[in-house]
This record gives C-alpha cells, structure tokens and sequence, in this order.
C-alpha cells in the first residue's frame, strides 16, 4: 500500500509548519497545527476538492493555534489536543496570543491522552504526550505510514525552547529521550518548524540524545 502523502505549508510570523495529510488517492485528509491564516487553508482544502476530517494540534502557542477555531468552523472538522494542553489552549496570556495582539482562546472537541490511538483520513495515528516545551505537548505517530508529526518538541538536530509558560528543562529533556529511544532510525520527523529529519539521524545529532 502507498504511503501518505504529505503537503507542507510554512505560515504565519514565525514561519509555523502546517500540515496536510492523506492517503493516496483519497480526498479525506487531516490538518495539523493551522498556523494563522484560515481563509487560505479553507480555500486550499475546497479547492482541491478534500474533507477535512480533524485537525490536529500539536500544543496551544499562539503561532500554531491562531486559526484553528476558524478553521474548524468553516471545515467542519473536529479540533484535537492533548488533555494537558487545555488550561494553556484557554488562556490568551499562557497561550502567548495576547502578546502578539491577536488574542484567542481555543477548546479542543476531542482531549487525548498519551498512548490514546486514532484513526481518521483512513489514517492510525497514535498520541505521545511529550511535556517539556509545553505540559501538554503531544507528537502524533503514525506508525504505518513510518513519520513522527513532532511540533515544537523535536526539531532537526535540536529541540523546543522551554523557556515560556509551562515550559520545563528536565520535561523536555526526557521527552526527546523518549522518542529516541522507542521509535526505530528510519523514522521520518516532521516538526512544527524548519526541515524534517529522522530519528537514526538525530540520536547522532541531536543535543538531547543520550550519549553511549
């Protein structure tokens, strides 16, 4: 069987990597982390011709989240997030959206846990709730289509800042160990900024990664 396909949109002020995912073939897709700008992503998904049927959030700050209650609306598809992540998707001030003088407050229709399995698009997508950039954020694995969707918890050769609200050093530290240690080196990453990598690449890379 095919794999996924995977389009990458970069958006919004601080160059967010939004996501759209769907199996070959197929119009039903999932969105992941909207960024800021829900008009165009609506009119993208009408355009091609595609049914949105959720849209996945990797954690609540602003540059990832702006759009996704318009977004939702206007697609008709469920908003999903991490059960930690809801005190931060509600607070403008923890969510960082007051600061950037768009302020929002976001309530996911579905909460997931970690360990929690979904299918959705025809796709398995399986949650890691993985703390330390935020308490609540998850990386979404999809485990038969071999890519991690990491948010702002991995990226290529580094890691998440965990100097904003509910950030945490030692949360962030294990949470990257985690993913190193229990997905296999092929595995490609996608993160919520910049390029992709994989996790073979980064357990030599990556500044976290526990040396042998």
């Amino acid at each position: 069987m095919e794999k996924a396909v995977i389009h990458c949109a970069v958006l919004g002020m601080v160059s967010t990597n939004v996501y759209l995912i769907r199996r070959p073939g197929s119009k039903e897709c999932l969105i992941v982390d909207p960024a800021d700008d829900a008009e165009a992503l609506a009119a993208y998904v009408r355009r091609e011709g595609l049914k949105a049927e959720a849209i996945l959030l990797t954690h609540g700050h602003f540059d990832h989240i702006l759009a996704a209650e318009e977004l939702s609306r206007r697609l008709k598809a469920p908003l999903i997030a991490g059960r930690a992540e809801a005190p931060l998707l509600a607070d403008e001030d923890l969510n960082l959206s007051s600061s950037c003088g768009r302020p929002c407050s976001v309530h996911a229709a579905r909460e997931v846990s970690d360990g929690e399995e979904l299918e959705a698009a025809g796709l398995k997508i399986r949650v890691l709730h993985t703390p330390g950039h935020t308490a609540g954020s998850c990386c979404y694995y999809f485990p038969d289509e071999g890519f991690l969707i990491s948010g702002d918890t991995l990226f290529a050769g580094s890691f998440g800042r965990c100097d904003l609200p509910t950030g945490d050093e030692r949360a962030i530290t294990a949470s990257v160990r985690r993913l190193l240690r229990i997905l296999p080196a092929e595995m490609a990453v996608y993160p919520g900024h910049g390029g992709a990598s994989t996790i073979g690449r980064e357990r030599r890379i990556n500044p976290l990664a526990e040396k042998l």
